[in-house]
């Protein structure tokens, strides 16, 4: 092997020794949070107060769990959450599919026009509407109700999956449809019969994203929700905060469990939206 040869070699080593180092790196950073508040939730309320980033509890305090999980109303915030989360990723889906559709493949004229002012959506952050949705919800009698949260985290939702949606269906052939009109297939059984099933890997996307961007959210929440009735999972934590103290223990448990489904379900269906994201910038 010549000696240019071995520098070269040697030069790839060491530029993948740095990229891994510098990988690893990243990953403690991004995962160091995670292990911070698990780690404090294992601790009691007195022994949170160190000087070190991270807490050696004399005793793990398993009972912060279950006082979370019982005292913090955990499984009536939690069924809320499912329920208007899983709501709103159907309208998001079932919406985005047939804008998406009525933008990229009908011809009208302003098409183009309604398509750009959708996805101007994704440049408006989702709290800067708080006050004038809480006026517009007052005058019609939906604040705290369950259209109060559907609303604006459907109307927030809809830009990123439309611009999936329209870059996926970017990639599937016209001819199918044009085979399926003269085969006197109307426009609904087009759209839900032949054109969903393909662009399952977008909707797998567009779900859990949606799912993931809603599953926190707790300004709007606790803007527009008074009662108990449709207060979601973020909530739980203000059962353990007094006026004069907190039992940040348990406070610490409570954001462990609100985390855990949220971080399930990206551990396991990660491959799908970077998947879906990849496919859809491609076809588009």
């Amino acid at each position: 092997m010549s000696k240019k040869n071995r520098k070269n070699n040697d030069s790839v080593h060491i530029g993948r020794v740095v990229l891994w180092v510098i990988l690893i790196l990243v990953a403690v950073i991004q995962i160091f949070p995670l292990v911070w508040l698990i780690n404090f939730s294992l601790a009691s309320s007195n022994e949170m107060f160190t000087t070190g980033l991270l807490v050696i509890p004399k005793k793990i305090q398993w009972g912060n769990y279950v006082k979370a999980f019982i005292d913090g109303h955990f499984l009536h915030y939690l069924k809320n959450s499912f329920l208007i989360n899983g709501l709103a990723v159907f309208f998001v889906v079932f919406i985005s599919i047939m804008a998406a559709f009525a933008c990229k493949r009908m011809k009208w004229k302003l098409s183009n026009l309604v398509m750009t002012l959708l996805l101007l959506g994704m440049m408006i952050p989702i709290h800067t509407t708080l006050l004038p949705n809480y006026k517009i919800y007052s005058i019609l009698g939906l604040t705290d109700t369950i259209w109060a949260l559907l609303i604006p985290y459907v109307a927030f939702s809809l830009p990123q999956a439309m611009f999936l949606m329209t870059g996926f269906l970017g990639g599937v052939p016209v001819e199918l449809e044009e085979a399926a009109v003269m085969d006197a297939c109307g426009i609904y059984r087009i759209v839900f019969q032949i054109i969903t099933p393909l662009l399952k890997p977008s909707i797998a996307t567009v779900c859990i994203m949606t799912f993931l961007n809603n599953w926190n959210e707790f300004i709007m929440a606790s803007t527009y929700l008074s009662s108990q009735t449709w207060k979601t999972l973020p909530f739980s934590v203000l059962e353990f905060t007094g006026q004069y103290s907190s039992n940040y223990a348990v406070q610490f448990a409570v954001m462990a469990l609100t985390a855990a489904p949220a971080v399930i379900v990206y551990i396991l269906l990660n491959k799908h939206i970077t998947k879906g994201v990849a496919m859809g910038a491609v076809k588009g």
